[in-house]
């Protein structure tokens, strides 16, 4: 039996929009970085496997991609300057 490839839509660090979603586990694209958010089960089972291997294929491709770029030692926190707004209860 062939192997299905685990199917990535997003192209790690690549743009600030790409989702990438296995079972309720997100990863959300960024240029400087990859937020992770939920939970995955992996059951025991062939949609367990399938899940895994784009788990998998997910955290590699991001490695890929870290392990062939010049790294700083630390990216630089983005601080917005405060700025005033309407009250909108005034």
């Amino acid at each position: 039996m062939a192997r299905r490839k685990p199917d990535l839509i997003f192209a790690p660090y690549a743009d600030e929009t790409a989702v990438q979603t296995i079972g309720a586990l997100s990863f959300e694209n960024g240029t400087s970085r990859i937020a992770i958010h939920g939970s995955l089960d992996l059951t025991r089972d062939r949609a367990g496997l399938a899940q895994a291997r784009t788990l998998k294929a997910t955290v590699d491709a991001v490695v890929r991609a870290l392990a062939a770029a010049d790294l700083p030692e630390a990216v630089a926190e983005e601080i917005e300057a405060p700025r005033t707004v309407k009250n909108p209860f005034a």
